[in-house]
């Protein structure tokens, strides 16, 4: 009798047979898989190395100046980087009282708040005319702005002074104000232009459809819409305002008008020999407070205005 041979497929558990490979996919090899393996994670650490210095950078001289503020004049010179023994958080009532402080971060909330939200008005309906719409001259008037955010505002100044003297700005709230939004918006233009661009028609087309008028379209349907890109723009020119010295210093040389960033200098030369040190360090954290405040509660918005056009 001669035995039967088993057939080929006897034995083997049906999903194990071998599959052959496609063509063009095949694996690397195990030292090269190793070796990428190993030049990622040393990029990986090299980066985060990297964004930790940074950090560092970034937050130590403001926990330095925070610390400062709640010492005396002798602590800050015999002990600069140790801990206060005691908190006087005295120093920051003598800065927003004897220092004036107060009426300079008022009067820097009035000129920067209006001034950003005639900053944000008229440069989301530039952007959004200039993103939409086809007309003569629009390129023109788009590099208009762009060419503006090139122009060096130290050479505008001696023409501006006189130009506000002329029509009476020159020591006024609303001159200021209209000097920070022509100042902010080249940028503000330039940056929702693109972004507006970005969003889709469709929701416009419907809307007017339905009977809705281009005003009403713009305000209720694409500025809600705009909100990421309105909020990471806005937090720019909130800073750039904020910490705005060359414009004040020129155009408003009134003391009782004077904001911020003039009364800490101010507080730095009125003091002379006598330093009070501990009340400018109080006056720098005052003005420090607002603009990281902003910052921590829209960080989100930030981040994913600056990242919605990235990626369609």
């Amino acid at each position: 009798m001669t035995a039967q041979a088993e057939p080929s497929g006897l034995g083997t558990v049906p999903g194990e047979e071998d599959t052959p490979a496609a063509p063009g996919a095949a694996a690397p090899p195990a030292k090269d898989r190793g070796r990428m393996g190993s030049e990622g994670q040393v990029l990986n650490v090299f980066s985060h190395g990297v964004l930790i210095i940074w950090g560092l950078l970034v937050t130590l001289p403001l926990l330095w100046a925070v610390m400062s503020s709640l010492k005396t004049d002798k602590e800050i010179f015999t002990s600069p980087w140790g801990l206060p023994e005691k908190l006087h958080f005295d120093n920051w009532s003598r800065a927003w009282n004897e220092s004036e402080i107060g009426d300079f971060f008022l009067n820097t909330v009035v000129v920067v708040g209006c001034s950003l939200v005639g900053t944000m008005l008229l440069g989301s309906m530039t952007a959004y005319v200039l993103a939409r719409f086809e007309f003569p001259g629009r390129r023109l008037v788009y590099f208009g702005f762009v060419g503006g955010m090139s122009f060096p505002i130290i050479l505008a100044l001696v023409p501006l002074f006189f130009v506000m003297k002329n029509m009476s700005l020159l020591n006024t709230y609303h001159g200021l104000i209209l000097v920070y939004i022509a100042y902010s918006l080249p940028f503000t233009v330039f940056f929702l232009t693109s972004f507006f661009k970005t969003l889709p028609t469709s929701v416009a087309e419907a809307a007017m459809l339905d009977g809705a008028s281009h005003t009403r379209t713009f305000f209720q349907v694409m500025l809600p819409m705009a909100k990421p890109g309105l909020i990471s723009v806005g937090i720019f020119n909130f800073l750039g305002q904020w910490n705005q010295y060359m414009l004040p210093t020129v155009l408003n040389t009134d003391e009782d008008k004077r904001v911020l960033t003039q009364g800490l200098v101010q507080l730095t030369t009125s003091q002379q020999y006598r330093s009070d040190w501990s009340a400018l360090f109080a006056g720098l954290v005052l003005a420090m407070l607002p603009v990281l405040a902003v910052y921590i509660i829209f960080q989100r918005q930030v981040q994913s205005g600056l990242t919605a056009g990235a990626v369609k």
